[in-house]
């Protein structure tokens, strides 16, 4: 007993531990009976603004903004494919791709977002409710939407286990499914622990003038196909967990007290803004004190000899011997502001976003702007490639499987050959960049990583601006023609161009020579 960690953080006779009695359950027992809570407290708190919402809102513009664009990557020295026939392909699929992405009644199943919307919807479900899910429904492809697909975003709340009670009655969230496996809060997983199903209700907990409650099993992949029937988007924290936590769940008790104190020193400075006199007078107690009338557009003060009211330039009338003392409260108080920042700080460490992002609020240095920038899109980055891998590239294979089936896309071998199969979804997605603090400097940082071989220009002109290269060197070879061919009309422009050329030979000629003045010298 007194060994290892006995003398300290195991320790069960020190002042500071004697009372830190906890027991740690399974994640089942830990996350599921508490999720129900931990989703409706994170809801709350977004409603309220604040903290809260500007951590789920920095997340979303800089994971996902406007949406994540696919960029077709195909592996071509596999498929055999010389680099014009690759980059034919791939502009055929991205074009066929936005076909269905761009248009809402094409894919998506209740017709009010397109595909880039829904990511944007998904991404904040996923972080305010700790999952979300998307499940895939088909409709019927007609001449203005050829393809069947259609997702449909489903909230966490949905998802749960048949007959449960969860946040009501009892806790409990768990159950078996008829076939024996377990149910872990509406998701069914066998004896090894591999998930079967999902458990959808037609209706909200709690809903109210809601139909009664009834479940729909939908297994996880198609027995054909293989293909997934619904997408769960999360970020598992430990072993054997089947649910996502919220993405506040840490920090809900700091940011709703620093809710409050807000708004008790919001409530101070509006009640100290009011200039309200009290006075003690021998007068009746009808009477207006000095003489005063009310006039017609002013309202009266009550006459309940039990109610005083406060506000601006108000009088109130009290009677013989009546007197009204106030504590002073110094308020507001002159440490809001620095206290304020200095919770940002732990909440933001907590969430992995720096203060100045949470706060929107830059004002140190350049370097420690720029590294408070950088350590954010560490994060960022990581919830993108979670969110890519859980919901883009999933959904991508599945349009892409209807996409070469209707022969759209002419894929030989996709059907046959995993490899080639792989090959053809080789893709990577684009979106918003960090953006840049001092252009010059950054933009002069990556043309040297891409004149010494440390990036490549693809890579930089999405670091930079989230563009993609290959359209911008496309773009750019147009512009260039317009403007030669516009340069080669205009009189004017010529004559700017041949003095342009002149003073540049000029210029040439002068540091030839001095270039071998100098090695004369020498």
């Amino acid at each position: 007993m007194n060994k290892g960690y006995s003398h300290s953080g195991a320790s069960m006779s020190k002042r500071a531990l004697k009372g830190f009695n906890v027991t740690s359950g399974s994640p089942n027992e830990d996350i599921n009976y508490n999720n129900s809570t931990l989703r409706q407290r994170s809801r709350i708190l977004l409603t309220s603004g604040g903290l809260a919402l500007s951590a789920i809102k920095t997340n979303r513009t800089n994971v996902v903004g406007i949406g994540l664009y696919p960029k077709s990557r195909i592996d071509r020295d596999y498929l055999r494919m010389t680099t014009e026939e690759a980059e034919a392909w791939q502009k055929n699929t991205e074009r066929e791709f936005s076909l269905w992405a761009k248009r809402k009644r094409a894919c998506d199943a209740t017709g009010l977002n397109d595909f880039y919307e829904m990511q944007s919807l998904a991404f904040i479900a996923w972080l305010s409710s700790g999952d979300s899910f998307c499940l895939f429904k088909r409709y019927e492809a007609t001449p203005i939407f050829p393809y069947s697909l259609r997702l449909h975003i489903i909230e966490a709340d949905r998802i749960s286990t048949p007959g449960s009670l969860a946040g009501k009655v009892t806790k409990i969230t768990d159950g078996v499914a008829e076939n024996g496996n377990k149910i872990f809060d509406g998701v069914e997983v066998d004896k090894n622990g591999l998930v079967q199903a999902y458990h959808i209700r037609n209706n909200y907990p709690g809903e109210t003038n809601s139909l009664k409650t009834e479940w729909k099993r939908v297994e996880a992949y198609g027995k054909e196909t293989g293909l997934p029937n619904i997408l769960q988007i999360m970020n598992s924290e430990r072993p054997d967990q089947y649910r996502g936590v919220p993405y506040l769940a840490s920090v809900i008790e700091p940011i709703l007290q620093t809710r409050r104190y807000t708004e008790s020193e919001l409530m101070a400075a509006i009640v100290e803004s009011f200039y309200t006199a009290f006075i003690t007078t021998d007068t009746e107690a009808d009477a207006m004190p000095f003489n005063e009338t009310i006039a017609d557009d002013q309202e009266s003060v009550s006459d309940d000899e039990n109610e005083y009211e406060m506000g601006p330039g108000t009088t109130v009338n009290l009677k013989p011997g009546e007197n009204v003392v106030f504590g002073d409260p110094k308020r507001p108080s002159g440490g809001f502001e620095a206290f304020i920042r200095a919770i940002s700080v732990q909440i933001g460490a907590a969430l992995e976003i720096p203060a100045d992002l949470l706060l929107k609020e830059f004002n140190a240095s350049y370097s420690a702007s720029r590294a408070a920038l950088l350590e954010a899109w560490k994060a960022f980055r990581t919830r993108r490639t979670w969110f890519v891998s859980d919901f883009c590239n999933p959904v991508y294979e599945a349009w892409m499987y209807e996409a070469v089936a209707l022969g759209r896309i002419q894929a030989p071998g996709f059907f046959d050959d995993p490899l080639a199969r792989q090959a053809y979804l080789g893709c990577t997605w684009i979106g918003p960049s960090q953006g840049m603090l001092d252009p010059t400097k950054e933009i002069s940082a990556e043309v040297m990583a891409c004149q010494y071989g440390l990036s490549t220009y693809s890579d930089s002109a999405t670091r930079l601006n989230g563009s993609d290269w290959d359209a911008n060197i496309e773009r750019l070879r147009n512009e260039n023609q317009k403007l030669a061919e516009t340069c080669v009309q205009n009189p004017a422009i010529q004559e700017l161009i041949k003095e342009s050329i002149k003073e540049g030979v000029k210029t040439e000629g002068k540091n030839n020579a001095n270039d071998s003045a100098k090695q004369q010298g020498e």
